[in-house]
């Protein structure tokens, strides 16, 4: 890569990490689909939705940048992408005042929403920012502990889905939980790269990951069930739309590929690829549930 200058745009975007920002666009798309269905659909909050997503995941991955690097797990043994604090492209204050205006956008757009969900709002983004900053820190760091992976299925998943929903349609379908999860469970394959890729310097920094607590192999089936999961999850959409129910079919392609190039690689800095494939993966089965979905 070439040298990235100190504070740079280019250094923000990076450390903004594109590859992995469906995982906050996938679930506004899917929810939209089905206030469309249902006959809900409303543009203003469904933008605001997306704008609180988006940056809602920018400001955790500023937060995981700088404080993977004030714990010491971003060393020199690190094999992912390049981290914004570490690669010393962005100093650490300037990284951590960066967390928290973002997370200021993300509520200022979020606000929005009260109107359409009322007040309850609050509390539900609220939560979603506790919880990004609980990720990686204070004093008993989730993604530290092996919660990692029910951390991105809750809130990239059941919450970002279901809210997304609700502000549209102004109320809760128990389908809508199912397409939660139905776009959570491929959302976590992201992270379980990242852990299965950085298993050893995990391991050796004492972050216990569920890919450190469970082994390699585990990492490896995980990976594989959550996309077969989430696809068979579809077919609870059958009655309500058959071609929301078989569309995503198509994704298993995508995913069964690259769970083999997983396997094949195996470790190493090679594993990066895999980071877009997944977030490429997961985009494709949003888009194939929700054309589906939009189509009966």
């Amino acid at each position: 890569m070439n040298r990235v200058q100190v504070n740079s745009v280019n250094a923000w975007v990076l450390a903004a990490r594109p590859k992995t920002l469906a995982a906050g666009s996938v679930p506004v798309i899917v929810a939209s689909a089905l206030a469309v269905h249902f006959g809900q659909f409303k543009p203003l909050p469904a933008v605001l939705c997306l704008l609180f997503a988006l940056l809602s995941q920018i400001a955790s991955n500023f937060s995981n940048d700088y404080f993977d690097f004030a714990k010491q797990t971003d060393n020199e043994a690190r094999l992912g992408p390049a981290r914004a604090v570490a690669s010393g492209w962005i100093p650490p204050e300037s990284m951590l005042a960066g967390t928290f205006v973002v997370i200021g956008l993300a509520c200022l757009f979020g606000s929005g929403l009260i109107y359409y969900g009322g007040w309850a709002m609050i509390l539900v983004g609220a939560v979603c920012v506790v919880s990004l900053l609980a990720y990686t820190a204070g004093p008993w760091p989730l993604a530290y502990h092996g919660l990692g992976d029910l951390f991105v299925l809750i809130f990239f998943g059941l919450v970002a889905v279901v809210f997304s929903f609700y502000v549209q349609a102004g109320f809760f379908n128990p389908l809508v939980f199912v397409a939660g999860f139905i776009v959570g469970l491929p959302a976590v394959n992201i992270l379980i790269v990242n852990n299965f890729r950085d298993y050893d310097n995990d391991r050796a920094c004492g972050k216990h990951t569920t890919i450190v607590l469970f082994g390699r192999p585990f990492g490896t089936w995980f990976y594989l069930a959550n996309g077969i999961l989430a696809c068979l999850l579809c077919l609870v959409f059958v009655e309500e739309s058959v071609r929301g129910a078989i569309l995503p079919l198509f994704y298993l392609f995508f995913h069964y590929r690259s769970w083999r190039k997983m396997c094949a690689i195996w470790k190493g800095r090679a594993l990066n690829v895999l980071i877009g494939e997944t977030s490429r993966n997961l985009l494709v089965l949003g888009l194939l549930f929700a054309v589906g979905v939009l189509m009966d």
